[in-house]
């Protein structure tokens, strides 16, 4: 009887010590859990702050990684090749380790276009308005969303990005040309893209001397790429833009031909002059209203008094030698005042007032001359040039002083006499030296009075010339100049010309008449275009061509009238197909109305 008691008291001790062990354990278990999920919260808070570090945007850290978990990356493109390609992307991850974009794969993803291995051939897109440069080629790798399980937590960006490459953050045409025109518009064409959206740089240069000019974009500070070291290992951009548009570009440096302007421009003055705008506007600068006047010798003499001339000084290379005299001979030549203005001295604000203002820009052929995009409507554009120098290889200035809508008025000089020249041989090459160059390729050189049509970018004896110092020869340069000057348009007398196209020509119609065997007429008849009847234009003709079917060629015809009877190569029993559209002030060309097939 003892013995079977003492074994219950076993037994039940036995138990009680099984579940104090269960409890225990089943406490550690639940503890341990909680530590787990407070780390994760705790790195999950972490990141998050890491996230918030980028931007003041909020962001739900575990809907993000759930997001990119379940949906992986979503892309969608504009543009057939990768030169005019821009693409949307959610969740578009970037390691700082391997230095690569990543694409994360789940069943929700989507990548459109979906290029395959053509995506590599040569690129997805291109990062800068450089059309296709290998060196500003953008791709990513590709992994499944799996793969997150076993890569460091990724940090979130908030902000809708754009990110691009600048092609050459230290020269100031490169700058506007390539970098922020492009970005301006590109920003315009995308909503989403507006003054809270955050630039990243990928190409990896450092800020550079005007990186002021890009933060004016954004209310956000831009992101270079190797800052973005210091936000962790793996970043994914909740929503980012990358590329940037080329329709503000107007020229090409010479990479695959001789440099000079696009086969095929897109931007007018107009554009950029809404570009300029806006960047003054955000610079705090203000400006007269340009006011068109009538006449009156009174206003007349008094705008007169408040025009001047600016003169760009350089300080370091392409010297002008007697800059002293050049402004004497301009102030006493056209009777202003002469302001001179200097990239290493002054502020960039403050050389865009006084540019914003002038009547005539006066420069050596360099970066600094893209500040003409600022000058008003009827200034001119004076650039110079150095000895061996052809003006008409180097236009990207003239270029764009001679765009529709810039209204600017473009002179060049250049130096032709050899004494008037300093050269600088035994400077580094970046600066025109030639002296780590064979003594025979040297001599050629020097020898040389007009440097030949050359590629992009090193040319030894491009650099050599265009590095000179110059002593201008007055006579000749004032000779130019007035010359030039006699061409300027007057913007008070005539208003700029309309750039308004015309409608298509409504109710086109034929008729037709034989009058023998060898005869016939082809009377065409149309009405105007319905825009016309809102705008005064100078001149309006209108365009037919006429075509016998089964031919290729046609018979063109510019008329002043609405119908026209056509009896000379018309011939009966014949099948005739005929175009009409209109014509404004020469050059303004409509669309054709819908073709008519006449019968004779």
């Amino acid at each position: 009887m003892r013995a079977s008691v003492a074994g219950c008291r076993m037994s039940v001790g036995a138990l009680l010590n099984g579940l104090l062990v269960s409890v225990v354990a089943a406490l550690l278990w639940k503890y341990s859990k909680l530590s787990e999920q407070a780390a994760l919260l705790e790195e999950e808070l972490h990141m998050t702050r890491q996230s918030q570090e980028l931007s003041q945007a909020r962001i739900d850290y575990h809907v993000a990684l759930q997001a990119l978990h379940e949906h992986g990356t979503r892309m969608v493109c504009t543009g057939k090749m990768h030169t005019d390609r821009i693409c949307r992307f959610d969740y578009l991850c970037y390691c700082s380790e391997a230095e690569e974009f990543v694409f994360f794969h789940s069943n929700s993803s989507v990548m459109l276009p979906n290029l395959g291995p053509r995506r590599f051939q040569p690129a997805l897109l291109d990062l800068s308005s450089v059309e296709d440069h290998n060196t500003q080629y953008f791709n990513f790798l590709e992994l499944p969303a799996a793969a997150l399980k076993f890569m460091p937590k990724p940090v979130f960006v908030p902000d809708v990005t754009l990110i691009l490459n600048r092609f050459n953050p230290d020269n100031l045409m490169h700058v506007f040309h390539d970098d922020l025109l492009p970005a301006f518009y590109t920003m315009k064409q995308y909503s989403d893209l507006d003054d809270e959206a955050r630039l990243v740089f990928m190409e990896g240069w450092g800020e550079g001397p005007h990186f002021d000019l890009y933060r004016l974009l954004s209310s956000k500070q831009p992101l270079l790429k190797e800052q973005l070291r210091n936000f962790g290992k793996l970043m994914c951009f909740t929503k980012s833009y990358v590329g940037l548009s080329k329709m503000t570009t107007w020229y090409q440096y010479g990479f695959v031909q001789p440099q000079g302007p696009k086969a095929n421009i897109l931007v007018s003055g107009n554009e950029i002059r809404q570009f300029a705008k806006t960047l003054m506007e955000k610079m705090n600068i203000t400006k007269l209203e340009e006011v068109e006047k009538d006449g009156g010798s009174v206003e007349d003499e008094k705008e007169k008094k408040d025009e001047y001339i600016v003169v760009f000084s350089r300080s370091t290379t392409r010297l002008i030698l007697n800059e002293a005299e050049l402004i004497m001979a301009l102030a006493q030549e056209f009777q202003m005042r002469v302001v001179t203005v200097s990239l290493e001295e002054q502020s960039f604000p403050s050389i865009v007032q006084v540019i914003s203002g002038a009547s005539m820009l006066v420069s050596m052929h360099g970066a600094q001359l893209i500040t003409s995009l600022f000058l008003p409507r009827g200034a001119a554009v004076v650039e110079l040039f150095p000895f061996a120098v052809n003006s008409e290889q180097y236009t990207p200035y003239k270029t764009l002083a001679s765009l529709p809508g810039m209204d600017l008025h473009y002179v060049s000089w250049r130096n032709t006499l050899e004494e008037n020249t300093v050269t600088h041989p035994d400077r580094s090459w970046e600066q025109g030296g030639i002296a780590h160059l064979e003594k025979e390729e040297q001599e050629r050189i020097l020898t040389s009075k007009d440097v030949p049509r050359h590629l992009c970018c090193r040319n030894p004896e491009w650099l050599f010339r265009i590095y000179q110092d110059t002593l201008v020869d007055i006579p000749s340069f004032l000779e130019v100049l007035k010359e030039g000057m006699k061409t300027k348009p007057s913007l008070k007398k005539s208003k700029p010309a309309s750039t308004v196209h015309p409608g298509r020509v409504r109710e086109a119609q034929c008729q037709t008449s034989v009058q023998t065997t060898n005869e016939a007429k082809l009377t065409v008849s149309w009405q105007i275009p319905w825009n016309l009847k809102y705008l005064k234009v100078r001149e309006v003709k209108y365009e037919v061509w006429i075509q016998e079917q089964g031919e290729n060629t046609y018979m063109p015809y510019i008329l002043p009238q609405q119908n026209y009877t056509f009896s000379e190569n018309i011939k009966p029993f014949t099948t005739y197909l005929v175009w009409v559209r209109c014509i404004f002030n020469k050059n303004l060309l409509g669309p054709f109305a819908d073709v008519l097939m006449c019968r004779t």
